[in-house]
């Protein structure tokens, strides 16, 4: 399964929503993704993908990590796991 499908996939358990109804250019809050879904999201995407992503919930505007949109979040996974090959 491509790193992107995955990533929707956790996005739309976080959020209850079907993969296929979480767009791209959607932000978490938008898709009714509260902070402990983020911290959640974030967890689940280091396990599935076995990385450690560099993002702090307390001051997220400062993380490396960019969660502004879900398309956002899957190039930074997939330069995480580029990074890490």
């Amino acid at each position: 399964m491509p790193i992107s499908e995955k990533i929707l996939q956790i996005i739309a358990e976080q959020s209850l929503l079907d993969p296929a109804d979480v767009q791209l250019d959607a932000t978490l809050e938008e898709l009714g993704i509260d902070s402990l879904g983020v911290v959640e999201s974030i967890y689940a995407i280091e396990e599935e993908f076995n990385i450690e992503v560099p993002f702090n919930v307390n001051v997220p505007e400062e993380s490396e990590f960019d969660i502004s949109s879900v398309l956002s979040i899957i190039a930074a996974v997939e330069k995480l796991i580029l990074e890490q090959t």
